[in-house]
């Protein structure tokens, strides 16, 4: 299997946002909330990475 490459996509941030989101069901007592919550965050962080390499591209 070749090495998945990290990278700092929308929809790597969407799956990792889910992802704490059903973590965060479990706490919230509500998965449809956690998951919710998980998807504000991880758009939030992908478009605040977007951004920033747009700023400073490498």
């Amino acid at each position: 299997m070749p090495k998945q490459e990290y990278k700092n996509d929308t929809s790597t941030w969407i799956v990792v946002g889910i992802a704490i989101g059903i973590a965060g069901g479990m706490i919230f007592d509500s998965i449809a909330i956690g998951i919710a919550v998980g998807l504000a965050i991880g758009l939030a962080v992908s478009f605040r990475f977007n951004k920033d390499k747009q700023n400073n591209p490498k």
